[in-house]
């Protein structure tokens, strides 16, 4: 911390002397004010400036010092500029000030500045300590002496100790998090993921921890391009991250700030790379689910052969299955879109066998008094009893009971997204596959032997469920070119 000048300590102490302020509580004045040279040090603040007390005040207020310490650091730095003032006038120390006038109205006793109890703040810190006797036991925070019943001056006093009006406006951290609260508002508004609504949340957090809690309102854009560099230059994040950040914060100025960014052309989109996903045989597929207990082996049977994506193959539900028609029907996928994909003949019988195992599950559920399954959004305020109906139960359910502490019951989740994504790590290390597999992989593979089996690629967008065929194009580099070279005419062949 910042060392009090020797001859400003020497003034200051006279200007205490003179507004007869106790000797017992002068070094906590002094204390204030080296807490408020360090802050005016530390964030640029100029000390004989009146307007830096505001800006204290504000920072006081977010280390929850409470409203007794916050009047007796105001009445400190205040005495400090008043000093300043008389010196600059060469009025004498007793005359009224001109700047207590305007900034408080009245001048404030020392009595309603100081706090009643003996908890005072620690030197070099911001924080405050009980004292010896209020230890061991829970106290009160310290409040200002009451004020003297009818005095004619009763309001204006009281309006004087309120603190400044930038004190009593919205903290920058306390704004970041009602813009976090608006965010989740603005994209629940457009039924996005909650996936989006996590990532762009964190995006955010980061950006706010990167601008140190700047005001919202003195946002702008060229603060977003300063940290995609850092993004890029510092942190070398990947250009799919670094557009990521870039449409979270683009959201956020758009749909909670209100503000644009405009044509976009003082921030540099990061250019990625041809991707070309891995695949895997069909050998090695079956090896992969070879290694894998139930129900893991069934769940990969589903994603390679459906082409389903993981979090479509857990939130299957009972209703999800047409038998008869041999038709899989994905409800709510990526972008809330809903499609159908042919059933594989295949595992038919291990399928009906698992709807089996859900209806005893559901069964004994409904025995045992349990709530039901989750349902998405309000289907279950628009039908009662939907959560213990058959159709609605999850197709691999959880192997256990969740609790729902707002309602006191016990409700039943579908199996976790983790424990499929670690068995089949598991099984894929026990396989001893030279390639980097994940459950996103098995839909690579779906749509790859697609094509190679020469489906034609608009059925595969379908199957897929891709808005735009150029997404499902990446897949003609996975297999092998077998173009004639040998140019002719299409008569001739």
């Amino acid at each position: 911390m910042i060392v009090f000048p020797a001859d400003v300590a020497k003034s200051y102490e006279q200007k205490l002397s003179s507004e007869k302020v106790p000797d017992s509580y002068r070094n906590f004045y002094r204390k204030w004010m080296r807490y408020f040279w360090d802050f005016c040090h530390k964030y640029g603040f100029n000390t004989s400036d009146p307007k830096s007390l505001a800006p204290f005040m504000e920072k006081l207020q977010t280390k929850k010092q409470s409203p007794a310490f916050q009047r007796q650091a105001h009445h400190a730095v205040t005495l400090y500029h008043e000093l300043l003032n008389e010196q600059a006038k060469g009025a004498s120390s007793s005359a009224p000030s001109q700047y207590r006038a305007t900034t408080l109205g009245l001048p404030l006793q020392v009595s309603e500045v100081l706090p009643t109890s003996s908890s005072l703040p620690v030197d070099g810190k911001e924080t405050i300590q009980p004292s010896p006797s209020t230890e061991g036991r829970e106290s009160n925070p310290p409040t200002p002496a009451p004020l003297p019943r009818g005095d004619s001056r009763d309001n204006d006093i009281r309006e004087a100790l309120q603190p400044p009006v930038s004190v009593r406006e919205i903290p920058p951290h306390e704004q970041w998090n009602k813009s976090l609260t608006d965010l989740s508002s603005e994209i629940k508004l457009r039924h996005y993921s909650p996936k989006t609504l996590k990532t762009y949340a964190i995006w955010v957090r980061k950006f706010q921890f990167f601008t140190r809690n700047k005001e919202l309102r003195a946002l702008s854009p060229s603060d977003v391009k300063e940290y995609m560099k850092f993004l890029a230059v510092t942190q070398k994040v990947s250009a799919s991250s670094q557009n990521q950040a870039f449409n979270a914060l683009l959201f956020f100025f758009r749909h909670v700030l209100k503000q644009d960014f405009g044509e976009h052309t003082d921030n540099v989109r990061a250019k990625r790379t041809k991707y070309i996903p891995v695949v895997l045989s069909k050998e090695e597929i079956e090896t992969v689910i070879y290694n894998l207990s139930y129900p893991y082996n069934l769940a990969v049977k589903l994603l390679f052969g459906c082409g389903l994506r993981l979090f479509e193959c857990m939130k299957l539900r009972v209703n999800c299955f047409n038998f008869d028609a041999g038709v899989l029907t994905i409800h709510d996928g990526k972008g809330q879109k809903d499609r159908t994909v042919p059933l594989p003949q295949s595992i038919l019988s291990e399928l009906k066998a698992q709807l089996e195992h859900v209806k005893d599950i559901h069964q004994k559920d409904i025995d045992r008094g349990y709530a039901g399954t989750f349902l998405d959004n309000r289907l279950e305020k628009k039908y009662k009893n939907a959560p213990k109906e058959l159709v609605w139960q999850w197709f691999f359910p959880a192997k256990t009971l969740t609790f729902v502490p707002d309602e006191k019951k016990y409700r039943r989740y579908h199996l976790h997204e983790s424990h499929v994504q670690k068995a089949i790590k598991w099984a894929v290390r026990k396989a001893k596959l030279t390639k980097r597999v994940s459950a996103h992989t098995f839909r690579h593979s779906f749509a790859t032997h697609l094509l190679q089996a020469n489906y034609d690629i608009r059925t595969i967008q379908t199957l897929l469920g891709h808005s735009d065929v150029r997404t499902t194009m990446i897949y003609t580099h996975c297999i092998p070119s077998r173009t004639v070279k040998e140019a002719k005419s299409p008569l001739d062949f």
